[in-house]
């Protein structure tokens, strides 16, 4: 008896010392050209699996997420991850610093941890324009169930993917920015793959829904808004939020909020429009909620979006983060101080735009960025980066508005551990989005 017990308790300790490792999800995309008709004219799209938008990817907090790629396209081509964080290091980024993109006729194994993260956000390709072509997609971190979540569940969860359009192919757009032109206005709006008219989603009288609303597009901030529904926003990009009714959202290129909608109107069917902001002219996209049983079509007479800057702005100020409610952890988001943070370092950016060699190129602090031959991590991790790129070749301070861009890698150094306050500038006459890649952000002004 007592080998026996001995036994039995040899087994317990190994199966304590055992760690179960995060759940794995696997994907298999094939990358391919397909044409599509979305404003009826027939264009070359990038499709995955078939697929315009391409699919979504459906986690929860610290999953393991590996995605096989098979590029069967004409050219090399890069998926990156917008807004995750990418806690454990870099590689698996997708961004031309950190990966080579996968050549023609070949493969390679993204696999990265939704670590320590919830929320709404997406996927897009990264080099070539190639954004302007299609390959975008939902990506969605749902929260652990042990995780206390502000809301209750709701009936259905929804992605709606809302971007500016271009008829021109993601080739020609980047020969006429080589030409030293801009690309000019876009053709129009879509909203999950289609301008108009489609029925996208389906609502049972009294059920709540959640609705996950990103902006894909290349250059347009867009306003979203429900025919006759109010949308009480919970969370904006992996953050839960004060939770505030609204009739409309204000949504700028690489955003996503996420909002709960009430089916709690008459039994119809009602539309969801997507309009231009801050320009002259209005595009619009719509979709179509259909509630359970429903055959009477919408009313033809779209809620109205705002006018003006400042409604933006101060809808912008409405945006609290929730402090009590947990995030992708027990402890309230609101327990971590940032306000109480030592700034140990400021860096100023200011947007320009002019012609290098001529070719229309943007530029930070004078320097328009330049892709390395070896991505620039790479360079690094083998000691070469000496031979591949200087470091800070810009300064902490924008130059004069009057100083010339030049074209070259612009990397900044840091200090491990700083605390960073970056300020962004835009003495340009359009909106600049920036792809703030790899960290937690928090806009403070």
């Amino acid at each position: 008896m007592a080998g026996v017990a001995f036994v039995v308790f040899v087994s317990l300790l190994g199966l304590s010392a055992v760690r179960a490792e995060d759940p794995y999800l696997f994907f298999t995309w094939n990358v391919t050209y397909g044409t599509i008709s979305p404003l009826g004219v027939p264009q070359q799209a990038i499709l995955i699996n078939g697929q315009f938008p391409g699919p979504n990817i459906n986690s929860t907090t610290n999953n393991n997420v590996v995605v096989n790629v098979f590029n069967n396209l004409d050219e090399p081509f890069l998926l990156t991850w917008n807004g995750i964080q990418q806690r454990k290091n870099s590689w698996q980024d997708g961004m031309p610093g950190t990966n080579c993109p996968i050549p023609p006729g070949t493969n390679y194994t993204y696999h990265f941890q939704v670590k320590d993260q919830i929320g709404s956000f997406f996927y897009f390709p990264s080099i070539g324009m190639h954004r302007a072509a299609g390959g975008f997609g939902g990506l969605r971190i749902n929260s652990r169930l042990l995780i206390p979540v502000p809301f209750d569940d709701p009936a259905d969860d929804y992605t709606v993917l809302i971007g500016d359009w271009y008829t021109k192919s993601h080739k020609a757009l980047a020969g006429i920015l080589d030409a030293g032109r801009s690309i000019g206005n876009p053709a129009g709006i879509l909203m999950n793959g289609s301008p108009d008219d489609a029925p996208l989603f389906a609502m049972e009288s009294g059920k709540t829904y959640r609705y996950r609303i990103c902006n894909v597009g290349l250059k347009l901030s867009l306003n979203f808004r429900i025919q006759n529904h109010l949308m009480k926003l919970v969370e904006m990009d992996g953050s839960h939020t004060v939770q505030n009714d609204y009739e409309s959202l204000d949504v700028h290129v690489g955003q996503c909020f996420s909002v709960l909608v009430t089916a709690n109107q008459e039994p119809k069917d009602y539309y969801m429009v997507a309009s231009t902001r801050f320009t002259k002219y209005m595009l619009t996209a719509t979709g179509i909620v259909r509630y359970a049983g429903s055959n009477v079509p919408p009313s033809t007479e779209l809620p109205a979006g705002p006018v003006g800057w400042a409604w933006s702005l101060n809808q912008w100020r409405s945006l609290r983060w929730n402090l009590t409610a947990s995030a992708a952890r027990p402890n309230p988001q609101g327990s971590y101080h940032y306000g109480g943070i030592n700034i140990t370092r400021t860096i100023k950016l200011a947007s320009s735009v002019g012609l290098v060699d001529g070719k229309r190129r943007f530029a930070l602090n004078g320097v328009s960025h330049v892709e390395t031959q070896t991505p620039l991590k790479l360079a690094e991790y083998y000691g070469i980066a000496d031979k591949v790129f200087k470091y800070d070749s810009i300064s902490d301070e924008p130059p004069a508005a009057s100083a010339a861009i030049t074209a070259a890698p612009n990397v900044l150094n840091a200090t491990f551990r700083d605390y960073i306050e970056i300020i962004l500038e835009n003495p340009e006459r359009s909106i600049q989005s920036y792809h703030l890649d790899g960290y937690s952000f928090f806009a403070v002004g």
